[in-house]
């Protein structure tokens, strides 16, 4: 089952839901979160529930994304409460890539390059245990989640603005103080690669952008392996393309280890929260020497998660230059 939902003409959230080609509006007025809650807090089966429920009328997903009124699969009434996060290194094949960033001629070995062969070495833990912890970033509250088909926005002090394809996991806080995973969704982790390149210090500064998800949530396991493509739009041209693999056969942790050592941090289980948690990407087009322009749009999309994830780049430095935050003493 996948589900997502829309901006209504009241302004409030509509759950859709579809098994097939076919979507429809779930007969109810409560929002995905509202529901995954009570799901969560009641130990209630979400498709089941969606099931108990009831459909309405059919609709169109894709123009209601033209539209853009189409929402991120889950979101918090307080954008405060809900969490941007994710790890990297966690692909076979983002080490290459992550390296080949930050070699310096008189390293054997990089930092990316050990990470990465830790989690090779113990990221599926066999016996249950907690496995090597991942790579691990900050990106942002639900301010930075942005909408399926709505605007990505390269800020004035940034250097670049690029895709990173992956798929994300969203998960509820139960009353009991447990995470419950809602569902996985396509997910582009907008990143500033120029700013990472010039030095790996800089990573925790260049995740600090926007991101988004969507538009359709999978109810379910994530399959073993998942197959898509990232592509880059300019006007009516494709100007890159390339696919990217994805799901635990693809990967050196398993979704367990890195679920794990975000929600071990007792300060991610506060009870009402949404977090959105990005798995990591093996392909993006900085790596490919790209550079994305004004106005180009960003197309994300795997079968398993419906309608691609399409979002266009906007980027702010060309209407002004970065001005000096300054700070007033009370």
């Amino acid at each position: 089952m996948l589900l997502s939902q829309y901006r209504r003409e009241d302004g409030k959230a509509q759950i859709v839901a579809r098994e097939g080609t076919e979507a429809y509006d779930v007969a109810t007025d409560a929002s995905l979160y509202d529901l995954a809650l009570a799901c969560a807090n009641d130990g209630a089966d979400l498709r089941s529930s969606i099931l108990d429920l009831g459909l309405r009328k059919a609709v169109d997903l894709a123009s209601l994304c033209a539209d853009g009124r189409l929402l991120p699969p889950v979101l918090h009434p307080d954008p405060s409460h809900l969490h941007l996060t994710g790890t990297g290194l966690t692909h076979l094949g983002s080490a290459s890539t992550r390296a080949a960033m930050h070699e310096k001629a008189s390293d054997n070995e990089t930092d990316s390059m050990r990470m990465f062969r830790m989690g090779l070495e113990g990221g599926k833990p066999l016996n249950g245990a907690p496995g090597v912890q991942p790579e691990w970033f900050y990106k942002g509250n639900g301010d930075a989640l942005v909408a399926p088909c709505g605007a990505l926005a390269c800020p004035a002090y940034a250097e670049d603005g690029g895709e990173e394809p992956e798929i994300a996991g969203i998960y509820v806080i139960g009353n009991d103080g447990e995470p419950y995973r809602v569902g996985f969704a396509l997910a582009n982790e907008f990143s500033d690669h120029i700013m990472e390149k010039r030095n790996y210090l800089y990573l925790a500064h260049s995740k600090l952008r926007q991101a988004a998800v969507g538009p359709e949530l999978l109810v379910g396991p994530l399959p073993d392996s998942i197959e898509g493509t990232s592509r880059i739009r300019r006007g009516q041209e494709v100007v890159f393309e390339k696919p990217f693999l994805s799901g635990e056969a693809n990967m050196s942790h398993s979704i367990a280890n890195l679920e794990h050592h975000h929600f071990k941090y007792g300060i991610f289980r506060r009870p009402g929260d949404v977090h959105v948690h990005m798995f990591g990407t093996a392909t993006l087009s900085f790596a490919e020497g790209f550079a994305a322009q004004d106005g180009d749009v960003f197309e994300i999309e795997a079968a398993s998660f419906g309608l691609p994830l399409t979002n266009r780049l906007t980027i702010a430095r060309q209407l002004h230059q970065e001005k000096r935050q300054a700070v007033r003493m009370l």
